[in-house]
């Protein structure tokens, strides 16, 4: 007895339509960023560090100028306060060392030190106010000529480690004007010699270009009383 076995019949190809082409192609393309958008999110990402880049830099930059008007300003200030520790007017101005009857007949027109004056270190032999008209110096400096922050304000060098860095005041400049105001009206400077003198301290920084920032200025008027008469 013979057995014929048919073959069985060959398995159609899966086919897929178009639709399921799409739906497939629609899933793999979420599965990742396509190059336009990921030169797009690195686009973004490059200009945001840019602007904070530039915050911290300005937000640096508006610190370290806050610092140094701190500086400047007290170094104005000490200026003006070891200024008027000295007399009002030299006391041979009058030829007897007062002016006489308490006239201003004793005070001088032109301010500034005598050449005996100007031998010493910067200002140590300054021993009157108009003595510092037209002072000034770079870097700021003490009364002994010291690199202001390294001096022990008797003239002599404090120790290494108390020192302020060498260079911190290369570039800062202290000057002063000294002149005489109108009696009545202290904001108008007087070509004439009155009891009332305004003393004013400059602290800027000059830089490398020439240019003159200016960093800090304390003004303060002095009078002269006369003494009574005897």
């Amino acid at each position: 007895m013979t057995i014929d076995f048919a073959p069985p019949p060959s398995a159609a190809p899966a086919r897929l339509s178009s639709a399921g082409f799409a739906i497939r192609g629609a899933r793999r393309s979420r599965l990742g960023f396509s190059l336009v958008e990921a030169l797009v999110a690195l686009s973004i990402t490059a200009l945001a560090g840019v602007v904070l880049l530039l915050s911290v830099e300005s937000s640096l930059q508006t610190t370290n100028d806050a610092v140094e008007r701190t500086i400047a300003d007290g170094a104005a200030q000490r200026l003006l306060d070891e200024i008027l520790t000295r007399r009002f007017y030299e006391l041979d101005e009058s030829g007897g060392g007062t002016p006489p009857n308490g006239s201003l007949g004793g005070l001088v027109e032109t301010l500034g030190p005598t050449t005996s004056e100007s031998l010493g270190n910067s200002f140590e032999l300054f021993d009157d106010v108009d003595d510092f008209a037209g002072y000034g110096a770079q870097p700021l400096e003490g009364s002994y000529g010291e690199v202001l922050g390294t001096g022990d304000d008797e003239g002599n060098q404090r120790l290494a480690n108390f020192r302020l860095r060498g260079s911190f005041f290369d570039r800062w400049r202290q000057r002063v004007d000294v002149y005489y105001v109108d009696a009545n009206n202290h904001t108008i400077r007087s070509t004439a010699v009155t009891p009332y003198r305004a003393v004013e301290v400059f602290v800027e920084r000059v830089e490398t270009d020439g240019a003159i920032y200016p960093l800090a200025q304390r003004k303060r008027i002095v009078a002269f009383i006369p003494p009574p008469a005897p």
